[in-house]
């Protein structure tokens, strides 16, 4: 299973970030493939959008802010089918500078 990961990604104070998939071996899915998305942020406030194929599965929705890398079942955010391209964002809801690690499993 190809897995796709970032550990401590900072997000700005009130900002979102960029798609943190761009680049990545598996940015464009050619063919219908599962997708399990993981993630943690070093606080509470981080919030994350998931966009598959064109279509919303994920929006801006909390993570968990355990400050540590995900572990699976326990930081699971979604899972889904599809195919096309991934676009993963997260935006800072604080008034300061936060982390967030994530990994997307494809299979």
């Amino acid at each position: 299973m190809p897995r796709m990961t970032g550990a401590a990604l900072s997000v700005a104070a009130n900002s979102v970030s960029a798609n943190v998939v761009a680049g990545k071996l598996y940015e464009f899915l050619t063919r219908r493939s599962r997708v399990l998305l993981s993630a943690v942020g070093s606080a509470a406030g981080l919030k994350a959008t998931l966009v598959l194929g064109g279509r919303i599965v994920v929006n801006d929705e909390d993570i968990s802010g355990a400050n540590r890398f995900p572990t699976l079942p326990d930081d699971a955010v979604t899972e889904e089918i599809g195919t096309g391209r991934i676009i993963l964002t997260f935006r800072n809801t604080t008034a300061g500078a936060l982390t967030v690690n994530w990994a997307l499993d494809v299979t």
